[in-house]
């Protein structure tokens, strides 16, 4: 998947990816999305995942397949499906369903 800063990964990109990944859909202008970030980047490095954050809005081709609704949007994927995802988390605690999503899975 194309790593280029700025550059938004297709649809065929992200379903093409192995393991996990998390997507985090949201806007650099966003409060709801800057109070989210300590709380996503702690569960991200805590948890070992790859993460991709995408700068989502109007005309955004892969927030608009994901029907990306409010931000932050966190989808997590396993080897390219959707297996959960979480909109506008507060804490870390509102990530409870990734973490439980992901030791389901590893288990």
């Amino acid at each position: 998947m194309s790593e280029a800063a700025g550059v938004e990964p297709s649809r065929a990109e992200v379903e093409q990816a192995a393991g996990w990944l998390l997507l985090e859909f949201g806007a650099t202008w966003c409060g709801h999305c800057q109070a989210a970030r300590p709380a996503v980047q702690a569960f991200v490095q805590e948890h070992g995942l790859a993460h991709r954050w995408i700068e989502d809005g109007k005309g955004r081709p892969l927030g608009r397949s994901f029907a990306v609704k409010l931000w932050p949007t966190l989808v997590l994927l396993h080897d390219g499906i959707e297996v959960v995802r979480v909109v506008r988390p507060r804490q870390g605690g509102d990530l409870r369903p990734l973490a439980s999503a992901l030791e389901g899975r590893r288990a």
